[in-house]
C-alpha cells in the first residue's frame, strides 16, 4: 500500500531539505519521491541529511512541471499552511492517511504535494488537488519545516496502512469506485473551458473565477471514470450545437464512455 504513495516536492530551494524529507519518508516506509523544478539538485548536502535514505534520493524523479508529476495519480492531496480565499475540500493529516490508504488498497496511485519552504504552493497548484491537507499546529507558532510536514503526513499514511494489517475489521476498506487519473481530469477541465468559451459563457482570456469555482465543484463531486466520460460527451454535444469545431480525437475521447455507450 505504501508503495502507492508518492511524495511530490515543488520548487524546493535548499537541497538539504530534500535530504531531510527523504529521511522522513523512509522512516515511515514511503519511497517514491518526485521533485518538481527544484532550485538545487539533491547532491552532497542532501545525501548527508538523508542519512540512510540515500536510496530514496537516488531513485527520485525530477520533473519540469507539476501536471506531469500527477498525471498517473487518481488521488491528489496538497498540503496548505493557511486558509485560501476560495475554500477547497480539506482533510486533517489523519483523515488524509485514511483516505490515501483506502485508495491505495484498491491499487490507485496517491500523490501528496508539498510546496516551497517560504511560500508553499500557489493557488493554481493547489487547484490541481482533490483535497487540501492542513496540519492543525499551534496557532501561536505554527511554523513547520518541510521535513516535519512530510514526516507528519507520512506517519498518518503509515498508521492507516498498519491498521489494515493489525485490525482488519477497523481498517480503511478499499474503494469500489473507479476514479479517473489526474491527466484525464485536466483534459476534462480544458474541454469544459473550451465549451464554455464556444457558447460565450466565459471569455477565454478573462475567465474570472468561473473555472476555479467549477474545479472546486467537480473536485467535491469526484466523478468516476464513466461519469467523466458522460460529462465529456455532454461537452462535445454543446460544442457541436454551438458550431465549434471538434477534432476526431476529441469526439472519440468525449463521446464514448467506458462501457461503450454513446452519449
Amino acid at each position: 500500500m505504501l508503495n502507492q504513495i508518492r511524495v511530490v516536492l515543488v520548487g524546493t530551494t535548499d537541497q538539504r531539505n530534500i535530504g531531510s524529507a527523504a529521511r522522513a519518508m523512509k522512516t515511515m516506509g514511503i519511497h517514491e519521491l518526485v521533485l518538481v523544478q527544484p532550485e538545487e539538485l539533491p547532491e552532497g548536502k542532501a545525501q548527508a541529511l538523508a542519512a540512510g535514505a540515500t536510496d530514496v534520493l537516488a531513485n527520485a524523479t525530477i520533473m519540469d512541471n507539476l501536471a506531469d508529476a500527477l498525471a498517473d495519480c487518481s488521488l491528489v492531496l496538497a498540503t496548505s499552511a493557511r486558509n485560501r480565499t476560495l475554500d477547497w475540500p480539506q482533510l486533517t493529516p489523519r483523515e488524509a492517511g485514511v483516505k490515501g490508504i483506502q485508495e491505495a488498497v484498491s491499487g490507485a496511485k496517491v500523490a501528496i504535494i508539498f510546496g516551497r519552504e517560504a511560500s508553499g504552493l500557489t493557488n493554481e497548484e493547489l487547484q490541481m488537488a482533490d483535497f487540501h491537507v492542513h496540519i492543525p499546529a499551534n496557532p501561536d507558532y505554527s511554523s513547520l519545516n518541510l521535513a516535519m510536514a512530510v514526516q507528519t503526513v507520512s506517519y498518518e499514511m503509515r498508521m492507516a496502512a498498519l491498521a489494515t494489517q493489525e485490525a482488519p475489521e477497523q481498517a480503511p476498506q478499499g474503494i469500489s469506485e473507479d476514479y479517473p487519473l489526474h491527466e484525464d481530469l485536466e483534459g476534462f477541465y480544458n474541454h469544459l473551458e473550451r465549451a464554455l468559451a464556444a457558447t460565450g459563457f466565459i471569455i477565454r482570456k478573462h475567465p474570472g473565477m468561473v473555472m476555479t469555482k467549477l474545479r472546486r465543484l467537480f473536485n467535491r463531486a469526484r466523478p468516476e471514470k464513466n461519469e467523466l466520460n458522460i460529462l465529456r460527451g455532454v461537452l462535445a454535444s454543446v460544442e457541436r450545437a454551438s458550431g465549434a469545431s471538434v477534432t476526431l480525437h476529441e469526439q472519440q475521447d468525449s463521446t464514448t464512455s467506458q462501457d461503450g455507450e454513446n452519449h
